[in-house]
């Protein structure tokens, strides 16, 4: 890689990069340790067990499922059929290396390192974009607290790694782009394009939608960049491009092929085939679906009125992360106007496709999954990107207000409005991501669970991730489905015990469940028998199998 940032203008000193270097390792560690002090909610939980049973000499493994889709016939059973693994084998590196199982600071420490990373990807492209210090050192400290992002970079989920990973590749095809011939570099444009499928081979080992990395890559290379439709159909350009898609595969496969064994061998395809099932979710819940059915003809049971008034939902949803997580509320204009003025640089079409490609698909392709998660995990790949266009963009804008008022000095504005676009970034920060709950401490419902329930239970529970990280126990979770599959999961899987959490007061709604399993409260079935438990809000039953 260091041939790679030989490209970097000249503006920025060695002796700035290494200080921002320092400031973002240094900023990285204190954010990471102090906003997020251990795991708050699923995906954390899920991929530091994971994580923890690797470490400990279990293999990547479960005791528990989150998710039908993909299950296997009986617990425990090979992990990450669903999510992809390298999160938790970041995490796993993290305790191996200091010999420390279950310490979430030493499982936390690569993602520090790794959103420092990320940092300074925004510091090269906003001194990239912007050919001064300030820019980059503006895009870094964007990229750095992060807005919404700052309560989850520390977090054992993909947003530290995808957010390197993803942007690094995105860096890559543009360098590959713009120097096809390896002017700048130093390396033949095939060896650039290796590298960026190597990323998106990490890519898509971190998130199942990094595949989108992949695809980006090959548009971006298919792209019809010669003048000419002569140039387009030359030999040359045929082989070229050919070679190029080529490489980006190796680079991928070289990555990807080991995954691809590891499930061949446990479960006997290449991937889960239950992913793609989103397509037709007509809500949420059909992502805990028992049995794990979604089909186009659940979709399209009324006609058009459920696939139009899901992706109508997903696009507004969607249109606010835009807005308030990718540009921070202020910075949208900025990375807007930064990137119109820059659309025919070619080392920005692998970012602007990624960008249009991703958005499309988290609103139109997999809209529930998208709004409630999917977008914002995987916008984090852009965020370096967005934060050195808007730092370009700021610049755009005054000097264009300038030239319509005279009076304006546009060398202090450029300056006094950096300075309030990062002090905005930093506030905001603070602000989604304080006060720090109380995280860690196991909740009384656990508390209960752990005092009262076999150490060999299994229990069906809204977050059996949850329960498995604070008690020990194994389990699955609550179906979207009525009471009556219960007896079918509990003998699959041999689990003892139901759980009801956030029942109301009257006992007439399940609120962190599906609605479908309501009926329990009112009318236990024959193979439930209710317990007593001391937890407000919560009903607990074994399950006779």
């Amino acid at each position: 890689m260091t041939n790679l940032i030989q490209v970097e203008t000249r503006s920025t000193t060695a002796r700035g990069r290494i200080a921002f270097v320092l400031v973002a390792v240094t900023g990285a560690l204190l954010l990471t340790r102090s906003l997020t002090p251990a795991p708050a909610f699923t995906d954390a939980f899920y991929h530091f067990n994971a994580a923890n049973r690797l470490v400990s000499g279990q293999g990547l493994t479960d005791e528990y499922l989150w998710v039908y889709i993909g299950a296997p016939d009986s617990l425990p059973a090979p992990s990450h059929l669903y999510w992809m693994p390298l999160t938790s084998l970041v995490a796993a590196f993290g305790m191996g290396l200091f010999n420390a199982p279950v310490d979430y600071s030493a499982a936390q420490l690569p993602f520090a390192l790794m959103l420092a990373g990320t940092a300074y990807v925004a510091f090269w492209l906003g001194c990239r974009f912007g050919q001064t210090p300030r820019h980059a050192w503006l895009a870094g400290l964007i990229t750095l607290f992060g807005g919404f992002f700052a309560r989850y970079w520390g977090a054992t989920d993909t947003f530290a790694p995808y957010a390197l990973i993803g942007s690094l590749c995105l860096v890559l095809t543009g360098l590959a782009l713009q120097n096809r011939r390896g002017r700048h570099s130093g390396l033949r444009p095939y060896g650039l394009w290796l590298l960026c499928g190597i990323m998106a081979g990490l890519g898509h080992l971190t998130r199942a939608d990094g595949l989108l990395l992949l695809i980006v890559a090959w548009a971006a290379i298919l792209w019809p960049f010669y003048r000419s439709i002569e140039q387009r159909r030359s030999e040359g350009a045929v082989v070229s491009r050919g070679l190029a898609c080529a490489a980006v595969l190796a680079g991928y496969l070289l990555l990807m092929a080991p995954w691809f064994a590891r499930n061949l061998q446990a479960v006997g395809t290449p991937l889960s085939t239950g992913g793609t099932q989103a397509i037709w979710f007509t809500e949420y819940n059909d992502l805990f679906n028992y049995p794990p059915v979604a089909a186009p003809e659940m979709l399209f049971a009324d006609g058009l009125s459920t696939f139009v008034r899901s992706r109508w939902e997903a696009f507004i949803n969607n249109l606010g992360t835009f807005v308030a997580v990718e540009g921070m509320i202020v910075l949208v204009p900025l990375m807007l106007i930064g990137l119109w003025r820059r659309r025919s640089d070619p080392f920005l079409r692998g970012f602007w496709l990624y960008a249009l490609g991703l958005h499309v698909a988290m609103t139109l392709v997999f809209p529930y999954p998208g709004y409630r998660g999917g977008l914002f995990h995987s916008s984090a790949a852009l965020l370096p990107w967005w934060a050195a266009l808007g730092a370009a963009g700021l610049d755009d804008a005054i000097d264009w207000i300038a030239q319509r008022r005279r009076h304006w000095n546009r060398h202090i504005a450029k300056r006094v409005f950096a300075g309030a676009l990062i002090g905005f970034v930093i506030m905001l920060s603070l602000l989604v991501a304080l006060p720090v709950a109380a995280v860690g401490r196991i909740p009384p419902l656990y508390r209960a669970l752990q005092a009262m329930l076999p150490a060999d239970a299994r229990v069906m529970i809204n977050d059996p991730a949850q329960l498995y990280y604070y008690t020990g126990l194994g389990g699955v979770v609550l179906p979207n489905a009525e009471p009556a599959v219960i007896p079918e999961i509990a003998g699959r899987y041999e689990i003892d015990y139901l759980v009801l959490e956030a029942v109301t007061q009257d006992g007439q709604a399940v609120l962190a469940a599906s609605q479908k399993l309501a009926s329990i409260l009112t009318s236990p079935p024959h193979f439930l028998t209710e317990m007593a438990i001391d937890v407000p809000g919560v009903r607990l039953y074994a399950i006779h199998r």
